[in-house]
């Protein structure tokens, strides 16, 4: 994946950013998203020039995609030996289980504002 790196995030990629964002997921956390759906393996790299990120972004925005488990890293010495290790990200779990993820918290929020909408509704009426 060199030549073609900023190829990497399509109309699909952009279309999935625009909607995680509407779902109130971190634009940094869509961004990679997209880029790991799009792609295979990536390294930081990879998505920092894919998505204009800078490389700490892309290092804060993987961590709640590890710690959910949706990804996996792995990092390789240069072959130098001199600098950091080269990371690389690549999705674990199906992007649809991820959807669902986002799907499950959605809806619940949306249980929780429905309560509320029934508990004022269930004051004011008192209040007549």
């Amino acid at each position: 994946m060199k030549s073609g790196d900023t190829d990497l995030l399509s109309g699909k990629g952009y279309e999935i950013i625009e909607l995680l964002q509407g779902l109130e997921v971190p634009r940094t956390e869509a961004i990679s998203i997209a880029c790991l759906v799009c792609g295979n393996e990536l390294t930081s790299q990879n998505i920092e020039q894919a998505s204009g990120l800078r490389q700490p972004e892309v290092s804060i925005a993987m961590r709640p995609l590890r710690e959910r488990g949706w990804i996996e890293e792995r990092s390789e010495k240069k072959n130098t030996d001199k600098g950091r290790p080269v990371k690389y990200y690549k999705l674990i779990v199906p992007f649809d289980e991820i959807v669902k993820t986002f799907e499950s918290k959605a809806l619940k929020k949306n249980m929780e504002m429905v309560e509320a909408l029934e508990q004022l509704k269930e004051l004011s009426s008192n209040g007549q």
